[in-house]
């Protein structure tokens, strides 16, 4: 690859060195219609021919023409992409490009909301810059309209900061970035001045033509402006000259980004993708639509306890006034001496005088249970958005600034999940003795346990289905075994991966040195403490079933 060059003019005379392309820093810029997003299809189109992938965020929805030639992955809001994602994507966008060679469109054209797609292509180049460090693999990140993440003017956001933490990091893990923009003059100049190759197409504002001044030569900044469509200066560290003009040949794929002609308007037919990345990703959405699910009940669990609070205050303030009008009317009979009649009475006033205030004391405590309950389900509500992300932001920040290893950045991601569960079962109340009294699979947080049970029994892939049915079936096993059995290689690092999927998702769990066993029961007792081992057990009988169903006899 080191040799290898990406040709841009239709002789093949001027070129890019591949290896610069990928993992060095570059910038494409022009005024509109001067033939930039041109000249990067032209680069992308070359990548894609030596199978090299990138991942392409596209802020004008112009790059689905490449889909005409290229098996690409266009993902993005509009329902002309192959699937919609949010930024709970990111990890698979990363994994699909970097991991599995996917070449992708990240359409962002389609947001109504510019903070969604912002944290989007956040989320995703974090994800790269993260899986790079480790894989240290060759590969682009391009980003059209760059100047809207990294501006000349005004501060960066946390978009802005991850780009530019790429450009000045991201070569010595392998990491490119290539940045393109019809305006120079409102892109970060820092981020210019630091690029190692450059594509200058025809400018003609003023502030936009200083920038050229500055960075390229008076020369050329008095000759940019008369460039032709696709004729470019090339400025590049590894050129003999400092700077070559350049004719960028046509694109071979269909322009999407050129003006409508609703005469000629013909769309072209495009390659599908493989329908099990759709899957995947569409899987992602799911879970997702699942948590949101979960928090939307959690909020009505608030509002239920909130409600019911209310209610038993204004039971409380009438158990009071009752309790008061009941002793003042037994004081005042027993102080005017009142005979037979009126003894009984006040004997059956002390009485409910007495049984109100026992009455009190059970209702006070109930409202305080209540509100404790509340404050505990706003607490979850408020830290579920933020807990991952800065648990997750500091063991990356320990891991690039402090040199904690891949392996313990993957020990600390395992112990966040389990905080994750552990968040998870809070959702749900702990059970009343009126709850622990009927029938244990009627009590709201068991279904709630078992209904993740059973989500997580769905999210299993076809080689973990397999492995768990080699646990319940032969276990004590060993995880090279049970993999073997699902079809997979027992050398494989794999392995151990879908083994720790498992017994994070509760079903299988250690019980000696490399063996493992169905694990469901433990799992069940720590999710449903307070219940009795008969209410579990009727738990555990139940869902028993039904993965024996879904994984033995299917």
């Amino acid at each position: 690859m080191s040799d290898e060059q990406l040709p841009l003019d239709a002789g093949g005379e001027v070129s890019l060195p591949v290896v610069d392309v990928l993992t060095g820093r570059g910038f494409i810029t022009g005024k509109s219609g001067s033939g930039k997003s041109n000249t990067a299809s032209v680069i992308i189109e070359e990548l894609l021919d030596r199978g090299f992938p990138v991942l392409i965020v596209d802020t004008d929805g112009e790059y689905w023409g490449l889909k005409e030639e290229f098996e690409l992955l266009h993902v993005g809001a509009d329902e002309e992409c192959d699937l919609q994602v949010g930024p709970e994507h990111a990890d698979k966008i990363a994994e699909l490009a970097l991991e599995d060679s996917v070449p992708i469109i990240l359409d962002v054209s389609g947001y109504l909301d510019d903070a969604d797609a912002s944290e989007l292509v956040r989320e995703t180049a974090s994800t790269l810059f993260t899986k790079e460090k480790k894989l240290r693999r060759p590969f682009l990140l391009l980003v059209e309209e760059v100047h809207e993440y990294i501006p000349e003017g005004g501060g960066l956001d946390e978009t802005g900061k991850m780009l530019i933490k790429i450009g000045k990091r991201g070569r010595k893990h392998g990491l490119g970035l290539c940045g393109i923009s019809q305006r120079p003059a409102d892109v970060k100049k820092d981020f210019i001045t630091q690029c190692d190759w450059l594509m200058w197409h025809r400018l003609t504002w003023e502030n936009d033509t200083k920038v050229v001044r500055r960075v390229v030569g008076s020369s050329y900044a008095d000759s940019i402006q008369d460039l032709n469509d696709g004729e470019a200066f090339l400025q590049a560290d590894f050129l003999e000259a400092d700077v070559q003009t350049v004719q960028v040949r046509r694109k071979r794929t269909y322009d999407a980004g050129a003006t409508p002609d609703l005469e000629e308007f013909e769309r072209p037919e495009l390659m599908s993708v493989s329908g099990d990345l759709v899957e995947e990703l569409q899987e992602i959405s799911e879970q997702e639509e699942r948590r949101q699910d979960r928090i939307s009940k959690l909020e009505a669990q608030v509002e239920s306890l909130q409600d019911e609070k209310a209610a038993l205050e204004e039971e409380l303030q009438n158990a009071r006034d009752m309790r008061d009008m009941a002793s003042q009317f037994a004081d005042a009979m027993q102080a005017t001496g009142n005979g037979g009649v009126a003894s009984e009475k006040v004997e059956d006033l002390v009485e409910e005088r007495n049984r109100l205030e026992g009455q009190l004391e059970e209702r006070e405590e109930r409202i305080n249970e209540l509100e404790a309950e509340a404050q505990q389900l706003r607490r979850e509500l408020d830290s579920r958005p933020e807990i991952g992300e800065r648990a997750v932001e500091a063991v990356d920040v320990l891991a690039d600034e402090f040199g904690v290893g891949d392996a313990d950045t993957e020990t600390l991601r395992r112990k966040l999940k389990h905080a994750r569960e552990r968040i998870e079962d809070l959702e749900s109340q702990q059970p009343t003795p009126d709850d622990l009294d009927s029938d244990p699979l009627e009590n709201r947080k068991v279904k709630t346990v078992m209904n993740d049970v059973r989500s997580r029994l769905n999210d299993l892939d076809e080689k973990k289905q397999q492995m768990l049915r080699y646990f319940i079936v032969s276990g004590p096993a060993s995880q090279e075994d049970a993999y073997k059995y699902a079809g997979g290689s027992p050398t494989s690092s794999t392995k151990s991966k879908k083994t720790r999927d498992l017994i994070e998702a509760g079903f299988v769990k250690k019980v000696g040195r490399g063996e493992y066993v169905f694990g469901l029961r433990d799992h069940l007792c720590d999710r449903l403490n307070g219940f009795s081992e008969a209410e579990v057990d009727r738990v555990y009988g139940e869902l028993e079933s039904e993965i024996y169903e879904e994984v033995i006899d299917s």
